[in-house]
């Protein structure tokens, strides 16, 4: 006999009890199934992010890197009292949504290949994106070095072609930044939103078209709609992951870059000033900002493309 109609067969409040008993243990199984994710989160997420917090409370007037025991909200201070915070916001930020808006089309782009794409065709464009996730970052940001150096393969095509006098210097600079940035965050766009397209009936875009939408409309007011949750999650990963760059600006950038850069200005203050409490408060400040934008980001995305289900 079934646990319905089992429990159809006695009293009410003995029913109503044991349907309460079984809810229960319903949600501590779901808790249980969810408590190694939740000790993952804490150890790996929670925990370091309080090691910061505290850090960046110490007393930095001693001559240590970090003096525990100690309360202070000097590091604090000088990261509000400085030009440094502001050009590393204004830098971070500028560089954070143009990285982000070109890897979205991008990725737009290419994920609807990819779905409407078939066979060998289709296992080709899969590989391309996969394959750059295989190769460390260092390594892949790196390469672009010999590619758009002044005496790289780009200005070696572009003086050939004669379609430039003399070379361009992409690398050292924003031009090789932002290349860079780009195609580290892309591979992880295009499989966002392929992930949603993947689940798309393409029956709705032939409605739409046999109602009259040419090939560019039914994209723009069927496809994208539909996508849009694949093109939040892309959004919120290129914007994060660009803010806090480091590898692109680190080996791609020019000594401008690299001294207002958010995670390069950390890196000094910690490993060439050794300043921890500085170091730490300019890192909570960046995650807050980071967390803050991200919210705006999202809500802003949700608001012109329809309420994005987290699930």
């Amino acid at each position: 006999m079934s646990g319905t109609h089992s429990s159809s067969a006695l009293p009410a409040p003995i029913a109503r009890l044991w349907e309460s008993l079984r809810e229960r243990s319903r949600s501590k199984r779901a808790l249980l199934l969810m408590a190694p994710l939740l000790v993952f989160e804490l150890l790996l997420f929670v925990a370091p992010f309080l090691i910061l917090l505290r850090i960046s409370l110490t007393d930095g007037s001693q001559d240590l890197r970090y003096a525990p025991g100690t309360w202070s909200i000097s590091g604090y201070g000088e990261v509000f009292t400085t030009d440094v915070l502001l050009n590393a916001i204004t830098y971070s930020i500028k560089l954070g949504l143009l990285a982000t808006a070109i890897t979205v089309v991008i990725a737009t782009f290419y994920a609807y290949a990819i779905w409407r794409s078939e066979g060998l065709v289709k296992s080709a464009l899969l590989f391309s994106v996969i394959l750059p996730l295989l190769t460390t970052l260092v390594i892949k940001t790196y390469a672009f070095m010999p590619l758009l150096s002044p005496n790289g393969t780009l200005n070696d095509v572009l003086l050939s072609l004669n379609l430039i006098s003399e070379p361009i210097q992409f690398v050292p600079g924003t031009v090789g930044v932002v290349v860079g940035q780009v195609y580290i965050v892309l591979p992880y766009a295009v499989l966002a939103i392929y992930s949603v397209l993947a689940t798309m009936d393409w029956g709705i875009v032939e409605a739409a078209r046999d109602l009259g939408a040419s090939r560019p409309r039914s994209v723009l007011e069927v496809v994208v709609p539909q996508a849009m949750p694949g093109i939040i999650v892309a959004t919120v990963i290129s914007f994060a992951w660009s803010v806090g760059a480091y590898a692109a600006p680190g080996l791609l950038g020019d000594g401008q870059n690299k001294a207002r850069a958010f995670a390069l200005v950390v890196e000094e203050q910690l490993l060439t000033n050794l300043q921890w409490e500085v170091a730490t408060a300019y890192a909570v400040v960046m995650l807050l900002l980071m967390v803050v934008s991200i919210v705006l980001l999202t809500a802003t995305l949700n608001y012109f493309g329809g309420e994005f289900e987290y699930a």
